[in-house]
């Protein structure tokens, strides 16, 4: 079995969606199992999302990550997370979502004592839905922000997205900080760069040079240090694994 495949042998992730009173804050719902008789490090690529988790015992909430992580999976286990709409959390929060950037806090800490402790969709959503906080109209701002990202390929720098957003870049990162938790250069970067895992998904051989001219990279080194960062090891060794 080639090593990209081997993970699935002893992991199991499923995903559900949250109910329509929840989905303009949350993206999704997500549970991983596991099942190793040696520790196992799992590495895990960030994405703009703050994460509440229930596992090991454990409720946290997991900031936006500036970079990889290492995990390390041993036994056997469950966790079930909620994945919180990038720009969703700051209501929630009551501060700024930057104070949790690179951090885990207890969820307690933001959602009081009472967490659920049957840990299913149902539940998860009922305990949410009494949580929900009031309106706030910046957050449709920096939801549309990530969105834009996202979807537009062409969007490759700060100062293209602000000019679409009819901001100032000063205030395009004061937004991000406060909403988001990392700079947009950061989110900018994670999305064109998962364009490249995708096309290692489609197969077939891929133009490096070509590929990181597309992303708006002047050189294929930049490119690679990018990647590199953002994933832990260069493109081609990732698409050996992966």
């Amino acid at each position: 079995m080639p090593a990209r495949r081997v993970w699935t042998r002893y992991q199991r992730h499923t995903f559900h969606s949250p109910s329509p009173a929840l989905a303009p804050w949350v993206e999704r719902y997500w549970e991983a199992r596991w099942d190793y008789a040696e520790p196992y490090r799992q590495k895990i690529v960030p994405c703009p999302n703050v994460h509440l988790s229930f596992g090991g015992g454990r409720a946290d909430v997991n900031g936006v990550c500036s970079g990889y992580q290492i995990k390390v999976l041993e036994g056997r286990d469950h966790v079930f997370g909620v994945a919180f709409r990038p720009g969703c959390f700051r209501p929630f929060l009551g501060a700024s979502v930057s104070t949790i950037t690179d951090r885990v806090v207890p969820a307690t800490e933001v959602f009081g004592p009472d967490l659920p402790t049957t840990l299913d969709v149902s539940t998860v959503d009922a305990f949410l839905l009494k949580h929900l906080p009031d309106d706030d109209p910046r957050v449709r701002q920096a939801v549309a922000a990530v969105e834009l990202i996202a979807k537009d390929k062409s969007v490759t720098r700060v100062e293209r997205l602000a000019g679409e957003l009819g901001l100032s870049v000063r205030g395009l990162q004061r937004l991000f900080a406060e909403y988001v938790g990392i700079v947009p250069k950061r989110v900018i970067r994670r999305y064109r760069l998962h364009e490249v895992t995708a096309r290692m998904a489609a197969g077939g051989t891929i133009d490096w040079a070509a590929l990181a001219a597309d992303l708006g990279y002047a050189d294929q080194g930049h490119f690679i240090r990018d990647f590199k960062g953002m994933f832990g090891e260069q493109p081609t060794w990732y698409a050996q694994r992966y």
